[in-house]
């Protein structure tokens, strides 16, 4: 006979195991980082039914990278024997680089790319994406130097700009602050 505490124990342990498979699903576009790293990831839950519930949120609305991201997931999780996955996309609140965890930072340093910084906040409403002035004391991360600029607002995704640093000489990647 299976009590009710057997079966809360036995999703517990199920859920802390497709979290583990799914927190270390790298981005498709960062793939240095992990979904997890990049805070996409904002839960993993097992329902009664054994379905495993994914729940991502997207860096931004339009990003062309959560298809790549959700399959994955499923992917990976139908391989570690979770026949029964659904994914879902988690738009409120909305996503932001202060949810990248601190050793996400680093990695995004480590691979020549300076992390954002601290988000613009506002007392509360939406989150407002906007061209205005790139930040002027983002760090080199090969040198440190903060006399870096903005060469072009956006690289190789839409959530990076291209700059160069004053001091090196050498370009590289800012993660927008979002």
């Amino acid at each position: 006979m299976v009590t009710l505490a057997h079966a809360g124990e036995r999703r517990r342990k199920a859920a802390h195991r497709a979290w583990s498979t799914v927190c270390e699903i790298p981005d498709p576009e960062l793939p240095m980082l992990t979904l997890a790293d990049l805070g996409v990831l904002r839960g993993v839950e097992v329902e009664q039914d054994g379905t495993v519930v994914v729940r991502l949120t997207p860096t931004y609305s339009g990003c062309p990278a959560v298809a790549e991201m959700r399959a994955e997931a499923a992917n990976r999780l139908q391989a570690a024997g979770f026949p029964a996955v659904r994914v879902v996309t988690v738009l409120d609140p909305p996503w932001t680089t202060d949810w990248i965890t601190s050793q996400g930072r680093h990695k995004l340093a480590e691979h020549g790319i300076a992390p954002p910084g601290p988000r613009r906040r506002s007392e509360s409403g939406p989150v407002w994406l906007s061209l205005g002035p790139a930040p002027s004391d983002v760090p080199c991360p090969r040198c440190a130097s903060v006399d870096t600029e903005e060469i072009s607002r956006f690289a190789a995704t839409a959530c990076l700009a291209l700059r160069r640093c004053g001091t090196c000489l050498e370009p590289f990647e800012h993660l927008k602050d979002l």
